[in-house]
């Protein structure tokens, strides 16, 4: 069965479940963008949309923006 091999590989594009909840909670209800990789993303659907389309080790570095922006404006 060559679809395990498919299954595994779609599992290893998939945002954690800690980074959606994460994402889920920044984007909800935003009214001014955050800025990672020198885009603007208003929604949470948009910014996953975008670190899904990433190779493993740019989306770590985009979600680390997007959280650390996300933070720096909470303070």
């Amino acid at each position: 069965m060559e679809s395990t091999e498919d299954e595994n590989a779609g599992d290893a594009v998939a945002l954690s479940r800690p980074q959606r909840r994460l994402l889920k909670r920044i984007y909800n209800g935003r009214t001014a963008p955050i800025i990672a990789d020198d885009l603007p993303f208003l929604t949470f659907k948009d910014a996953s949309r975008y670190l899904l389309s990433l190779p493993e080790d740019a989306r770590d570095s985009a979600y680390a923006e997007m959280k650390g922006f996300a933070a720096a404006e909470d303070r």
